[in-house]
């Protein structure tokens, strides 16, 4: 019979670069999307890092190359350790307002290498399920060293950089908790689980698609492959 109708959005090789910023556990890939197959994807995780570390190291992740290494998505997602409270835990604590001034100072330096704000993605920290994380504070023989309510003053910092600054942002502080039992979607009152990690995705993938869904075809479906000789259609470098 006749050939199965060709998929909406056939994968893609796209030269463009979606580029992960120092995160504390984000997944820019899951299986069964199309993520891979669009862009080369950039994870740059750091765990226990603040936005203080991050806005140094920055420069060092990402500088300035020519208009095919411009990332068109690159993903910010601090604030869980920034957050941490001084007199518990003052190696990783951030100042509320440094917080958000360094947010926008990534913010900005990303401009200066040529990737505008409308490319940059902000996500706000997680919630904190405070009596999961305090069984593991007294495990490590510390009290509990942060509070969800002063997670959630940064998680508005972070809303309020995105909107001064005109970036995308994704409010997963907010989200989480409005959904249901938010303690599942953390391994350990703190960490994203395994659930976490798909709940994240399935509200980043939207925004990144939009960013993505107009990159040039730059190897061709499957089915289109020419059987005879597949170097006629595997080796072109435009849309196909």
């Amino acid at each position: 019979g006749p050939a199965p109708p060709r998929p909406a959005a056939p994968w893609r090789c796209a030269r463009p670069r979606a580029a992960g910023v120092p995160c504390s556990g984000l997944a820019c890939c899951s299986s069964g999307t199309p993520s891979p197959r669009k862009c080369d994807v950039l994870n740059r995780g750091f765990s226990g890092y603040n936005t203080r570390w991050a806005k140094i190291i920055l420069p060092r992740l990402i500088r300035k190359g020519n208009s095919l290494d411009i990332p068109v998505a690159v993903t910010i997602f601090f604030g869980a350790n920034d957050s941490a409270l001084k007199d518990e835990n003052p190696k990783q604590h951030i100042p509320l307002e440094e917080y958000a001034a360094n947010l926008k100072s990534m913010v900005q330096y990303l401009k200066s290498v040529d990737i505008p704000e409308n490319r940059v993605i902000l996500i706000t920290p997680t919630p904190l399920c405070e009596t999961a994380w305090e069984e593991q504070c007294i495990i490590q023989g510390c009290k509990l060293n942060r509070l969800n309510s002063v997670v959630g003053e940064y998680a508005n910092a972070c809303l309020q950089v995105a909107q001064d600054c005109g970036t995308d942002v994704l409010d997963l502080w907010t989200l989480m908790q409005d959904s249901q039992d938010f303690s599942s979607y953390l391994s350990d009152g703190l960490h994203l689980s395994p659930k976490g990690n798909e709940f994240l995705f399935s509200h980043l993938w939207p925004l990144i698609e939009k960013k993505v869904s107009s990159l040039p075809l730059l190897l061709p479906y499957w089915r289109d492959v020419a059987e005879a000789k597949p170097e006629l259609s595997l080796l072109g470098d435009g849309d196909h």
